[in-house]
């Protein structure tokens, strides 16, 4: 993939996002302040738009141009599109939470089933998980997409977890020099940054559900892709989503067991805590974007790098920490 190529996506998601702007505001889709909320000031809405149609183009050229197999582009490709529709449709009104959910499943299950499923997948080195696998894939490919939408919560920190999160994978591919096309996770980086610079440090533009949902869902397929390939790189992508992973599931888990839904409005998650502490959200967003390449992509490169037996246990490593700053943050607390 030529820089060239990288800048030209970098400035349709740039150029398109300039219109999402003023179309959100001519629309008047704008995101007012309310108990979940970090923003103080209302904002229009649905910029990352401009990054679904950027990269589903990107998608379009790689299936042309045959770097990337028209089997995988079409089941990035479908997927991503219904949950950026219903993310779409969902900004422009509300959806009801179970139908929203129960599609978000049809969506998982599609994309298992199109990958060819994963009862193959053994764990702990030995542990066949038969259909189970697919089964916990279903969910995982659930959760990433809704813990995405959690946490786009403050300027930046879903556009920065998500190129981070590329950019290192890219890397490891590189470097293992693995038959997995590293060129689709250039692209993703290429047009999340043309609308960071919409959304960061200061939000003249949200990213919405439409992108935000899409962005989960896609680094979970491209994970489960990867973990077709073996179980060390799959790891790898767990451990580089992990502070999303960590502070999305630790944050519900803790407010279940204090009685609220799932779905209730909150502000409790650690780095909604943390941009309250700090009163501005870059720094909370730079520090996410330190974490994943200073403590995560090292982590990540040692489990692909090693002959480890149990690449899992990296896993647990990697999350120790995050799990401890959540702990000393009291995330999912209602007083936090």
């Amino acid at each position: 993939m030529s820089m060239l190529s990288l800048f030209i996506f970098f400035l349709l998601a740039f150029a398109m996002t300039y219109f999402m702007r003023a179309y959100a505001l001519k629309k008047n889709i704008i995101d007012n302040p309310n108990e979940r909320s970090s923003h103080s000031v209302p904002t229009p809405r649905g910029g990352g738009v401009a990054v679904v149609c950027s990269y589903l183009l990107a998608l379009i050229i790689l299936m042309y141009s045959q770097q990337l197999t028209v089997h995988i582009g079409l089941t990035l490709m479908a997927a991503g599109f219904v949950i950026a529709l219903l993310g779409f449709l969902d900004d422009h009104g509300h959806i009801n939470s179970m139908l929203r959910l129960a599609i978000h499943f049809l969506v998982a299950i599609g994309v298992v089933i199109s990958l060819g499923g994963f009862a193959e997948v053994t764990a702990f080195n030995s542990l066949e998980l038969g259909f189970i696998a697919n089964i916990i894939a279903v969910l995982l490919l659930v959760w990433l997409l809704n813990l995405y939408n959690f946490m786009d919560g403050i300027n930046g920190i879903a556009s920065v977890e998500a190129i981070t999160t590329t950019v290192s994978m890219a890397i490891l591919y590189a470097v293992l020099n693995t038959s997995l096309n590293s060129d689709i996770l250039w692209l993703l980086a290429a047009c999340v940054f043309g609308f960071l610079l919409w959304n960061f440090p200061k939000a003249k533009i949200f990213m919405g559900d439409a992108c935000s949902g899409f962005l989960g869902l896609t680094l979970g397929i491209l994970a489960l892709i990867a973990l077709k390939e073996n179980l060390a790189l799959f790891c790898a992508w767990i451990i580089c989503l992990g502070v999303f992973v960590v502070d999305a599931t630790y944050t519900l888990i803790k407010r279940v067991l204090n009685g609220y839904k799932m779905y209730d409005a909150h502000r409790s998650h650690s780095y909604q805590i943390l941009s309250r502490k700090w009163g501005s959200h870059t720094p909370v967003t730079l520090a996410v974007a330190a974490i994943n390449l200073l403590w995560l992509l090292p982590l990540a490169y040692y489990t692909v790098t090693q002959p480890l037996a149990y690449p899992e246990f990296m896993v647990l490593v990697a999350y120790l920490p995050l799990v401890l700053i959540a702990m000393k943050l009291k995330a999912g607390h209602p007083d936090a």
